[in-house]
């Protein structure tokens, strides 16, 4: 049972490692397809309870507190993604010879025989804003898709649901790739590489690894960021089928097999008939919304992987202008400081916080307002990981505050008590102060406005105001 397609589950002794978002329906797909299923837990909180009996109502066995003890007879583990390598449940794994798959795994081998070939997405900046991009383009092609894995829509919902799609655009992080080992994607690409996530890695060699892992086996393209050697160099050590090309995307004049920027045109010389000569027009950089030189960077991968894709010309184009972040929708302010600062006033709820939070890797969280009776414990335990720091504004951040102290007690929280209009201006500065080089500040408040402000969009300008007043003062 090591990379190769499981065909009959029915009486498999299968240990899912850890509750929450992934490990839930994991256990219970797998229960379904008659899998004998053990979930592990390290924690043993209300929450976890209320998990477990839900599971075990099913029948399925579940030990809370303990995730470090190979249950006895385990022939494969499914772990959630965020669970560190170097866990003495799988060094007993590896020494009892039992595989480890993740969730973006069990998705792979779950899809059924006719399954829609997967655009794969990965990176350390980028990847949501690019998968995003790239299934607009594919529905301008008339393409039937949809944006999903690491982006909020789990791609386990997706091979087992009932809809049928032509391709699928996957945005994949370096957890779900480490533990994919049988994972063989249409086309790929890594956007860029940068220092993340050592702690979990263990090295930046292990970390580049994990991100290299999307091109194994890809059958026509391996996009990379000509601007980042890095990307290329793991396009050169994968194992690809024969005849899959290696394709570059540069903000500069594009060689053969690359795509890049002309006199504000954004041009394809590697999907065309004699690239030596010749160059194909996509689209106006005036296209590319917003066209800051990140985000046109993120729109020439995601064309790279519509035409490997066989996606004609106008529908890049088409697709592109189609494409727009929503205003205060993860929207991109500025950048101070090397500080991404990004308005997600729009984020009224739980829910929506919590796709927005799910977005970046290391955020300094500003959130509060008015909570609506909503609970924000489910919030805080999966979004803690990502959290460096957390400014509270409004009527209701105690209830934020209270979450955090009990799930994220190592997170530094500025709480604010004010609650006058300029308190966002205050809470920007606090955050600019949490946050570090490459850090997200992210208004993403899991509220409403109305104790504050009119409405969202008047919050979300507060913000963007408070953030370009910090620019000024840079």
């Amino acid at each position: 049972m090591g990379s190769g397609k499981v065909t009959d589950w029915q009486g498999k002794r299968v240990t899912v490692a850890g509750l929450g978002v992934s490990g839930v329906p994991a256990a219970k797909v797998l229960h379904g397809l008659g899998a004998l299923v053990t979930v592990v837990n390290d924690g043993d909180d209300e929450r976890s309870r209320a998990q477990a009996a839900e599971l075990e109502a099913l029948g399925i066995t579940v030990r809370l507190g303990d995730g470090a003890t190979l249950p006895e007879g385990t022939e494969l583990i499914v772990t959630a993604p965020g669970w560190r390598p170097d866990k003495p449940l799988f060094a007993a794994a590896a020494e009892a010879g039992v595989p480890v798959w993740g969730d973006v795994e069990l998705a792979w081998q779950l899809r059924g025989p006719d399954a829609a070939p997967w655009l794969a997405v990965t990176g350390t900046n980028g990847k949501t804003t690019t998968v995003q991009m790239l299934a607009s383009i594919l529905e301008a092609a008339g393409l039937r898709t949809a944006a999903v894995g690491n982006i909020g829509v789990s791609l386990l919902d997706v091979v087992l649901g009932e809809e049928q799609y032509d391709v699928l655009a996957v945005e994949l992080s370096s957890y779900q790739l480490h533990w994919a080992p049988s994972l063989r994607a249409h086309s790929a690409a890594v956007l860029n590489l940068a220092p993340d996530h050592l702690d979990w890695h263990g090295s930046m060699e292990a970390y580049a690894a994990d991100k290299g892992r999307i091109y194994e086996g890809n059958r026509i393209a391996c996009v990379y960021n000509v601007a980042d050697k890095a990307t290329e160099d793991l396009v050169r050590e994968a194992d690809v089928e024969e005849g899959c090309r290696a394709i570059g995307f540069t903000l500069g004049t594009p060689g053969p097999s690359q795509l890049g920027v002309v006199e504000g045109i954004l041009v394809d010389r590697a999907f065309v008939e004699n690239r030596q000569k010749n160059a194909q027009e996509l689209a106006e950089v005036s296209d590319v919304n917003p066209p800051a030189p990140h985000n046109i960077a993120n729109a020439l991968a995601a064309a790279a992987l519509a035409r490997a894709f066989g996606v004609p010309a106008t529908a890049v184009r088409d697709g592109l202008r189609a494409f727009t972040p929503d205003a205060h929708r993860i929207a991109h302010v500025a950048d101070v400081d090397g500080v991404a600062y990004v308005d997600d006033s729009k984020a009224t709820n739980t829910h929506a916080a919590e796709a927005s939070l799910a977005a970046y890797e290391s955020i300094v969280w500003i959130a509060g307002g008015l909570a609506k009776g909503a609970a924000f414990e489910e919030l805080v335990v999966k979004s803690a990981k990502r959290l460096r720091g957390a400014v509270l504004i409004g009527a209701d951040r105690a209830l934020i505050r209270e979450a955090l102290a009990r799930h994220a007690p190592e997170v530094p929280v500025v709480d604010l008590e004010r609650t006058d209009t300029g308190a966002m201006r205050a809470a920007v500065r606090e955050a600019r102060g949490l946050a570090r080089a490459g850090d997200t500040v992210l208004l993403a408040p899991a509220c409403a406005s109305m104790d504050m402000f009119t409405n969202y969009n008047k919050r979300g300008d507060a913000f963007a105001e408070a953030v370009r007043e910090l620019g000024v003062g840079a």
